[in-house]
């Protein structure tokens, strides 16, 4: 059976803590199997993540503006902002080639879910009681390539802005 691997944006490690906190708090614990993550492309194949060699990634860290927080319905994130990180994953994107899931070929919307799987209205209290200002920058300092195992995920690579 054929890999399939997502990629994702290496925060700075403030920004990876606070959100990563955020999520152990309000991720409910029996369905929490990962740690905070920016979901770049969900579902890739072995051949497109090949084709990620010839990509070149910036020589430095990437600004994002984190906040306000996004109800989801069924949980919340926090919005993520970076024209530059939107450029990004455009030319990711051009250098991959192939075919792209759905999801992936939709409008991206970066974010990073601190709360899902939960009742709307619990959804709703912390979407209402969360402070996160939009003010708050932190950066990206490389992509994950991660390896889908059914549930869990395997790191395959990096690639580091340095």
């Amino acid at each position: 059976m054929e890999p399939t691997y997502i990629l994702t944006a290496e925060m700075d490690p403030e920004s990876f803590a606070r959100l990563d906190g955020l999520r152990k708090l309000h991720f409910p614990p029996e369905r929490n199997f990962l740690p905070a993550h920016l979901t770049m492309f969900h579902r890739l194949s072995s051949a497109q993540t090949a084709r990620l060699d010839d990509f070149e990634v910036p020589d430095g860290p990437v600004p994002i503006h984190m906040g306000p927080p996004i109800l989801l319905g069924s949980g919340v994130a926090i919005r993520i902002r970076s024209p530059e990180l939107e450029r990004l994953r455009t030319t990711a994107r051009q250098a991959m080639g192939g075919e792209f899931s759905k999801q992936d070929s939709q409008g991206w919307r970066p974010h990073v879910t601190i709360q899902n799987k939960v009742s709307a209205e619990a959804a709703k209290e912390l979407y209402q009681t969360i402070q996160i200002s939009s003010d708050l920058i932190g950066s990206v300092t490389g992509l994950l390539l991660w390896e889908y195992l059914g549930g869990p995920w395997q790191m395959a690579r990096r690639f580091s802005f340095a």
